[in-house]
């Protein structure tokens, strides 16, 4: 019995062409124009190496923590290279400076450096940042050491020496704190792209749309809502079985437009999910049974016509993507914040925040909670639904 139902209910909602447009088309059609409005932003907004030059005088000389970083941030055999500097007199530099072929220049005079640039402009900005970050680390450190000296002097540590040696100590203390290269190091994902949330957004929104399916393949058990619910009311066959088949194969059709989606951003479409790509389709699968638990959910409990079931379904869709920062990841840092309630029982908001989760950190203990979520929130309201129909009686048929 359950083979049969399953091989007619499946027949059913393939010939259904809402249901195969929903599932099938428009995932394809938004990642489409998705690639189209997306694929040449990180390309124009590329990172060039700045131009710049240092004056190369004793007091940069000096400065070995300074000059290290600068070093290693200007090193063209590496992949982080940022800066392409030139050494040399403080007449060169304002010539290069004047001609336009350096964004600015650094300058140590005594124990301050002073930026020289000719405009305000991005690469300006960048590079008066980076020398203030590496100039405060420095100066961190200095303090650190320092610090250090005083506490071991208070314990008593350098006790029995006169002060020219404790001061001779210090100084070697500082020397060699000096002489640690303070550098910058990237340490962020190979993959890291921003455009990788808009793929992101339309994986979970088409697992939620999975909810149509859901409440059609309900809908075609209800004696109320369609001529084959009136025979499954009318039959011996047990209505659980019925039910559930009715589930699978609507489940099996929404898997099958996850695949899709995934083989044509993948290969058609070039999108690069890295290495965390068997968790994203594992958080996909868990996202679709949530959304096909709302649909059967929705299509159970809720006593309306097929037209206001649909419209409740997008409805409550469009509310819980909104809310979860679907449309702006504003929005769901200002829920989250404010009512983090709202995202924790929101299916959006579980899908979104195990693929971030995924995103900046990695299958940890946070994307497990959210794949654990999505499980517990699909089994009560199956349950939900489930108990419902077996207490639903027909005064007529």
């Amino acid at each position: 019995m359950f083979v049969h139902n399953f091989q007619y209910m499946f027949k059913v909602l393939m010939r259904n062409r809402m249901l195969i447009f929903w599932t099938f088309a428009f995932p394809l059609i938004l990642g489409t124009f998705f690639n189209m409005a997306f694929s040449n932003i990180e390309s124009s907004e590329k990172f060039d190496v700045i131009d710049i030059a240092v004056v190369d005088n004793e007091e940069f000389n000096n400065n070995v923590n300074l000059k290290n970083a600068l070093a290693a941030l200007g090193d063209s055999k590496s992949k982080e290279q940022m800066f392409d500097i030139q050494y040399v007199t403080e007449a060169k530099a304002k010539k290069l400076l004047e001609e336009d072929k350096i964004a600015g220049y650094l300058l140590f005079q005594g124990e301050k450096q002073k930026i020289v640039v000719a405009e305000s402009g991005i690469n300006e900005t960048i590079f008066k940042s980076v020398v203030e970050e590496i100039t405060q680390t420095v100066d961190v450190v200095n303090a650190v050491a320092q610090n250090e000296i005083k506490q071991q002097m208070e314990e008593g540590n350098l006790q029995g020496m006169d002060a020219a040696t404790a001061e001779k100590i210090g100084r070697e203390v500082l020397e060699r704190v000096q002489g640690q290269e303070v550098s910058i190091k990237n340490i962020s994902r190979k993959n890291l792209s921003y455009t990788m949330i808009e793929f992101y957004t339309l994986i979970a929104m088409t697992c939620l749309y999975g909810g149509i399916i859901g409440m059609t393949a309900m809908n075609q058990n209800l004696a109320n809502m369609s001529s084959n619910g009136k025979r499954v009311a009318m039959t011996p066959s047990n209505k659980g079985t019925v039910v559930l088949s009715s589930v699978c194969a609507g489940y099996v059709i929404q898997l099958i437009g996850i695949v899709l989606l995934f083989l044509y951003t993948i290969f058609i479409i070039k999108v690069d999910y890295g290495k965390e790509l068997p968790f994203i389709v594992l958080l996909a699968l868990v996202g679709c049974l949530a959304g096909l638990s709302m649909g059967i959910a929705i299509g159970a409990l809720v006593k309306a016509g097929e037209g206001a079931k649909i419209g409740i379904i997008i409805a409550v869709t469009m509310l819980g993507c909104f809310l979860s920062g679907m449309m702006g990841i504003t929005m769901k840092y200002v829920i989250d914040k404010n009512v983090p309630l709202v995202n924790q029982l929101n299916p959006a908001g579980m899908i979104t925040d195990g693929f971030y989760s995924l995103y900046y950190y990695g299958a940890g203990s946070r994307y497990l909670f959210d794949v654990i979520s999505l499980l517990i929130f699909s089994a009560v309201l199956l349950l939900l639904s489930f108990g419902n129909l077996r207490r639903v009686k027909y005064d007529s048929i």
